[in-house]
């Protein structure tokens, strides 16, 4: 009797340690926003589309382009034409960008991209990173800017 007791508790808990082992690490939520915002900063963000137009560069058109600074919370980049920067927070899928501050050059034969990348901007409220693509959405989960980096993350 003593035998067969001890022979199904050392079955139970061979069962019970094994399947502890098996179980998933579940990532936390503090964890993905720290994943997602290092994957948003330190790399340079070139914008392949604005709404539903695909963008390209060309002789006369730069492409718009952000960085995102972690430390100093701090956005930079261009227009297509003007230097811009400001400030940002961002969440694990939120982002709200500050006032940026631009230069005031004269953008000619651009398509005003620059003021359509502007008003694209000030309607940013969460944005999605996947490897090297950015996507900044609005409210509504709408694409208004998708940019692509040639880096990965550091």
């Amino acid at each position: 009797m003593f035998k067969k007791s001890f022979g199904i508790a050392i079955f139970a808990s061979v069962i019970l340690f094994s399947g502890c082992e098996n179980m998933p690490t579940q990532t936390s939520a503090s964890q993905i926003t720290a994943i997602n915002q290092a994957n948003l900063a330190q790399r340079t963000w070139t914008a392949t589309q604005l709404g539903n137009t695909m963008l390209s560069s060309s002789v006369t058109q730069n492409l718009p382009q952000l960085q995102f600074d972690a430390a100093t919370q701090s956005v930079t980049g261009s227009d297509s034409c003007n230097r811009l920067s400001g400030s940002y927070v961002a969440g694990r899928d939120t982002l709200q960008l500050g006032q940026l501050a631009t230069t005031r050059m004269a953008c000619l034969n651009n398509n005003n991209l620059d003021q359509k990348f502007h008003e694209a901007l000030n309607k940013v409220t969460h944005y999605q990173v996947y490897g090297k693509t950015l996507k900044l959405l609005d409210r509504h989960g709408n694409l208004l800017i998708q940019f692509a980096t040639a880096t990965a993350a550091r």
